[in-house]
């Protein structure tokens, strides 16, 4: 029989009214608050950066594929042709073989994987800076927009959730569409809403040119930095302003099945899929400032995590010393009759794991309730200007969270192991002694 085990059971069963029972309870609730803390931050910040990533996927595909002479930046405009090998064909590249660079026994090692999806969609595209004027008289008002054509090839699902009042841009066979689907923020600083028209002002090869759209959609994506740039057109409007053929267009968007597989994609797509004077990189590259600061929410997550630990070791050492010094005459009675150090502290450590398992009980019911219920319900709210989402994102893992319960259990135990040394210290005589 496991005697330390039996005897920790009997200990932790005892109803007895004690300081000590209080100090547990206490134990237990700052066992339960760390690890429900810890649940909720890497769900927050999991949900964070999967919606944040995924609006800018949305918005912008996850690989662009231009012109090779074309820099980083989004507004420049070299016409490619839409006669390539690849379009509209490339939404069938399934899985594809790649070499990984992996760490095994301390030494960077190359393994053959296979990505676990492949394209999903492909689309063509075409930017046009512009200045929009709106009103009249007194009530002209005037601002910079950036025009996205976007032609039947554009798929929908993305914006379609997004957009408030009116409808999608509709697409006539035999003359270009005037419809344009401009932002919250557009709509409401030139007071413009659907059905309406205004003109926007174009420079192209020194000459002016004019357009007038109708407006009939307005949408709202929560990424201010792009809300308040861009509005979406047909297509044609884009090649007509610029001089350019049907055939032509600034690049092509892909989008990809799962986000894991960004990089090994782009450089098969680049590598084995695109003409010499095409090429693929990700939007991960061509906007980096935008996800290098999600990645900063990475180190937020480690630092809560660590304090959370530290605060639950700091409890459970202090109950197991309160626990040892109220049984130091239980203590000396065991070593009279035989019980050696190391099997008295097992018994304590064995309770000390019944108080964390009770802690992590505890924690994971409020933690994962929590989250749950924000999921539903969305009380927490946040500044949409300020975090591009009006109510905190939850994605509960369940691989982070099992992590968190079984790295606290076994954490927590081992800083346990040094205050148990207590036990040796004390003296059967004088312990038995003890009032």
């Amino acid at each position: 029989m496991n005697l330390p085990y039996f005897i920790a059971r009997r200990v932790a069963a005892s109803g007895q009214a004690s300081f000590s029972r209080l100090i547990i309870r206490v134990a237990i609730v700052a066992v339960a608050l760390s690890v429900a803390v810890m649940i909720a931050a890497t769900a927050l910040v999991a949900g964070f950066k999967q919606e944040i990533s995924s609006k800018i996927f949305g918005f912008w595909g996850h690989i662009h594929i231009t012109d090779t002479d074309i820099n980083r930046s989004l507004l420049e405009a070299y016409p490619i042709s839409t006669d390539q090998p690849f379009y509209p064909h490339l939404d069938t590249l399934g899985p594809v073989p790649y070499l990984a660079r992996e760490m095994w026994m301390g030494q960077p090692v190359e393994r053959q994987r296979l990505t676990k999806g492949g394209v999903s969609h492909i689309q063509a595209f075409a930017i046009k800076p512009g200045i929009i004027e709106a009103g009249q008289g007194e009530r002209k008002e005037i601002e910079g927009i950036i025009l996205k054509g976007v032609g039947q090839d554009f798929n929908w699902s993305f914006m379609d959730q997004y957009i408030k009042r009116g409808a999608r841009i509709q697409y006539p066979d035999s003359s270009m569409s005037r419809d344009i689907l401009i932002s919250q923020q557009t709509a409401n600083r030139l007071q413009l809403d659907t059905g309406d028209t205004f003109i926007t002002h174009f420079v192209e090869k020194g000459e002016q040119l004019q357009r007038r759209f109708r407006v009939s959609g307005v949408y709202r994506t929560g990424l201010e930095e792009y809300d308040q740039k861009f509005a979406l057109v047909d297509i044609r409007q884009i090649q007509r302003l610029l001089g350019w053929r049907e055939d032509q267009v600034s690049g092509f968007e892909v989008f990809i099945d799962d986000i894991d597989d960004l990089i090994p994609l782009a450089e098969h797509i680049y590598f084995e899929e695109l003409p010499r004077d095409l090429y693929a990189e990700t939007i991960r590259e061509k906007m980096p400032e935008i996800f290098d600061w999600l990645d900063l929410q990475d180190i937020n997550e480690v630092v809560i995590l660590t304090l959370m630990v530290i605060v639950a070791i700091i409890n459970m050492v202090t109950a197991l010393l309160i626990l040892i010094l109220e049984r130091t005459n239980m203590i000396g009675t065991l070593k009279a009759l035989g019980a050696g150090n190391w099997k008295i502290r097992q018994m304590f450590l064995y309770y000390a794991g019944y108080i964390l398992l009770m802690g992590l009980l505890w924690g994971n019911g409020f933690g994962i309730g929590l989250c749950l219920l924000q999921d539903q319900f969305e009380f927490i709210r946040l500044s949409e200007e300020n975090y591009y989402l009006s109510t905190a994102p939850i994605a509960l893992r369940w691989a982070p969270i099992a992590l968190i319960n079984v790295g606290t259990f076994v954490i927590t135990l081992v800083f346990l192991v040094l205050p148990s040394y207590l036990v040796t210290r004390i003296s059967p005589v004088k312990a038995i002694r003890f009032k």
